[in-house]
């Protein structure tokens, strides 16, 4: 069974460096596309991780057990952090062209801390 192992330490230190300089890369062009482009990345990783945890035979069940819950936690913590950068960059640009924002997403973040 092929599976993205994103547990790995180099493909988890090259997702995080990704995912850190495309939030970057929108706070620069100041355009929430390009984190929401690495959430919609995560989200179809964790779809996979999870049809395939469900979908695993029982012949490689123990082998493939860890590997799967260890990749969809690593999802699950790279979407918490996208979805944070994301919003961070849409409150910069909502700022920035002057909008009005929906909801004032991050308020309620700020205030707890």
């Amino acid at each position: 069974m092929f599976i993205i192992d994103v547990t790995n330490p180099l493909t988890l230190i090259l997702l995080l460096s990704a995912t850190v300089l495309l939030i970057f890369l929108g706070h620069e062009i100041k355009k929430p596309i390009a984190p929401a482009i690495s959430l919609a990345i995560f989200l179809i990783l964790v779809v996979i991780h999870s049809v395939q945890l469900v979908i695993l035979p029982e012949a490689d069940y123990e082998t493939y057990r860890s590997v799967l819950l260890g990749c969809l936690t690593v999802d699950l913590v790279m979407i918490f952090v996208t979805f944070f950068g994301y919003l961070w960059i849409d409150d910069i640009a909502c700022k920035f062209y002057k909008r009005k924002s929906i909801d004032n997403s991050l308020d309620w973040f700020w205030k707890q801390i």
